[in-house]
């Protein structure tokens, strides 16, 4: 990509006071139904910068989905201002649909019935993609997800890898500004995610796509995305960095050791504790912020080692540390933190 200018300088998503509403009928009794509202979005406030690559993060019904739903124009907002490349989603939802694409990892917007090549050709006609640009947009994204031998398979026949990659190169075939992905990689083995996350990174760095990521791996986010959001009962928790979001919830970080023969737990390793033993397995937790380096070296220097490993927190997990002592804490990019209202 070239010099910024003014236009790439705006926020591409705009989120002001979000708030979405459901209302549901609950069973009272044996034959009464009262009606319960259920706030799955609250206040929500954040701008993606354009060419960002954003984690957005949470436990299940965290109102991750509902956001990705809104941006898309598929949910109206009860209540707040939300523009996308300067359109609201809700109203111009059709004017909208050519400058994203979507993933949603648990259902595909390919022809189940149709060979892969066959849904991009569709997708190609609904979008009036000129022949040119599709060809090249089609060749690149065979050529990195690997599906040239995938193209006269039908979409029933894929498996859930092969599917994903699918789904992927559909939303891009348009060349849109920004890229939804809800779970992407969910389900995938290794090497699938391996595929998906080199494929993003390049889109990123090449088209300058702004993409907002939503998953439970944080090695995706580790691997991809600078910013991080961590959104819960419907509220920003966290903004910024996956270091700072570790140093907030003040959570731990385990290196499993495998040495040679079986031991008494390891000890005299600054910062570590060992909290697990099993035959020459060992587990020394330390703290997340921390680098593991010193530990594998102290490790190394003073015990038969044969191999290890980092395993790091869920989100789960960070987020019920995040909580932790009685008040959740926001952070705001740079690092700033401060009480949750």
């Amino acid at each position: 990509m070239g010099g910024t200018d003014a236009a790439d300088t705006e926020p591409l998503i705009e989120v002001a006071g979000v708030e979405k509403v459901f209302t549901v009928r609950r069973k009272v009794g044996r034959l009464r139904r009262a009606r319960h509202q259920v706030r799955a979005v609250d206040g929500l406030t954040f701008q993606v910068p354009r060419g960002e690559m954003v984690g957005y993060i949470g436990p299940n019904g965290a109102g991750k989905s509902t956001t990705i739903k809104m941006l898309t124009g598929i949910l109206t907002p009860s209540g707040g201002r939300l523009r996308v490349a300067g359109i609201d989603p809700s109203r111009e939802r059709t004017r909208l649909a050519r400058r994203i694409g979507v993933v949603f990892g648990q259902r595909t917007t390919l022809w189940w019935d149709l060979p892969l090549k066959d849904s991009y050709e569709l997708v190609r006609r609904m979008y009036r993609v000129p022949a040119g640009a599709f060809r090249t947009n089609l060749d690149r994204c065979v050529e990195l997800l690997d599906l040239a031998p995938l193209l006269d398979v039908p979409v029933r026949q894929l498996s859930l890898g092969q599917r994903m990659r699918g789904d992927i190169a559909a939303a891009l075939l348009h060349d849109p500004e920004v890229l939804y992905l809800d779970e992407p990689t969910i389900g995938l083995d290794v090497i699938s995610k391996a595929k998906v996350r080199a494929f993003l990174h390049e889109v990123n760095a090449e088209r300058g796509t702004t993409v907002l990521l939503t998953t439970h791996d944080l090695t995706d986010i580790e691997q991809l995305c600078r910013r991080v959001m961590v959104i819960d009962h419907g509220r920003l928790v966290f903004d910024g960095d996956l270091a700072g979001l570790r140093a907030a919830a003040d959570g731990e970080r385990l290196l499993v050791v495998d040495l040679a023969a079986e031991l008494p737990p390891i000890e005299g390793v600054p910062g570590a504790r060992t909290i697990k033993v099993d035959g020459p397995r060992q587990w020394l937790a330390f703290p997340a912020a921390d680098s593991a380096a010193p530990l594998v070296t102290a490790v190394a220097a003073r015990y038969p080692l044969v191999d290890l490993s980092v395993r790091e927190p869920d989100v789960e997990t960070l987020i019920a540390e995040l909580y932790a002592g009685g008040g959740a804490a926001r952070v705001a990019p740079g690092g700033a933190t401060r009480p949750a209202p």
